[in-house]
């Protein structure tokens, strides 16, 4: 089974409790890793510059990096103020665009950081493949003058999507609506699981059912790139078994598995053991109502 991953690698200054730590990020490496933890061929469709020296650290975790995805421009670098279960986000420099043409993937996961994968794109993955999952966080992101980022109403067409991710925040800014009416509006839109994580919250509305799970009350720590894990142990998941309850089990039981390290970085990452058996545990938590 091989996952196709459109998205940059980055690197990532996170700021916690007065320390700024440097990191490799991106979904294209926690998605990545992630699937090759769960056992899954992955190809990488990203864009990294000279300034990216994290090369051998993503090896050593079985990600390699093509000769076209190196740029000669900087890769795109964020600065991360992690404040409590919330963050700011600040854009420091962008890379190239990504290209892409053709894959024989058994399916994608499509999850711009910043404008690097275009529309288009997008409609030639809708079109050419069986499986989608789409994080919209890209194509919604705008930056002011400090390169503070935040959200804007985007017209975006997400129809024939297999999966979305959305928080409460993107998911307002692609419905104008929020919770289970923004669920309803993205299924409407033509998404077969939409998938909303509300902090530690986190619900599926597939066909006529929305399903709850909440992972545990922790102390949380550093948060980034666990959207990204929870969606490629979806994707892993889904396209293994096809069984929707399973999956978003699977995708919740290994963002709870990546809380637990109390982890920065990369190191966040968990083993396809501790996500399984986090899994079978919800597995059996899992509510549900008909809508």
């Amino acid at each position: 089974m091989k996952i196709a991953i459109l998205s940059h690698c980055t690197i990532d200054e996170i700021s916690r409790d007065g320390q700024v730590v440097e990191t490799p990020g991106g979904p294209a490496a926690y998605c990545g890793i992630t699937a090759k933890n769960m056992k899954s061929d992955i190809e990488l469709f990203t864009k990294v510059g000279p300034d990216f020296k994290f090369k051998q650290d993503l090896e050593k975790r079985g990600i390699s990096l093509s000769q076209a995805s190196f740029s000669n421009n900087p890769t795109t670098r964020f600065l991360l103020n992690i404040i409590g279960t919330d963050r700011e986000l600040y854009l420091k420099t962008k890379c190239d665009q990504i290209e892409f043409s053709t894959s024989d993937a058994d399916g994608f996961i499509v999850s711009p950081v910043f404008d690097e994968v275009s529309e288009e794109i997008l409609d030639k993955i809708r079109d050419d493949s069986d499986f989608l999952l789409l994080d919209p966080q890209g194509y919604l992101r705008r930056i002011d003058s400090t390169g503070k980022i935040y959200l804007e109403k985007t017209l975006l067409d997400i129809s024939r999507i297999t999966a979305i991710k959305t928080d409460p925040n993107e998911a307002y800014y692609l419905t104008g609506l929020r919770e289970k009416d923004a669920m309803i509006a993205l299924q409407r839109k033509g998404v077969k699981h939409v998938l909303y994580t509300d902090k530690q919250n986190i619900s599926m509305l597939v066909k006529d059912r929305m399903y709850h799970l909440r992972i545990p009350d922790m102390k949380i720590g550093d948060t980034t790139g666990v959207g990204d894990i929870f969606c490629a142990a979806f994707t892993c998941s889904y396209l293994k078994e096809k069984d929707s309850l399973w999956a978003i089990c699977f995708a919740v039981g290994a963002a709870q598995a990546a809380l637990e390290t109390k982890a920065t970085g990369l190191s966040k990452i968990p083993s396809s053991g501790a996500i399984q058996q986090n899994a079978a545990y919800l597995y059996n938590l899992v509510k549900f109502i008909q809508v």
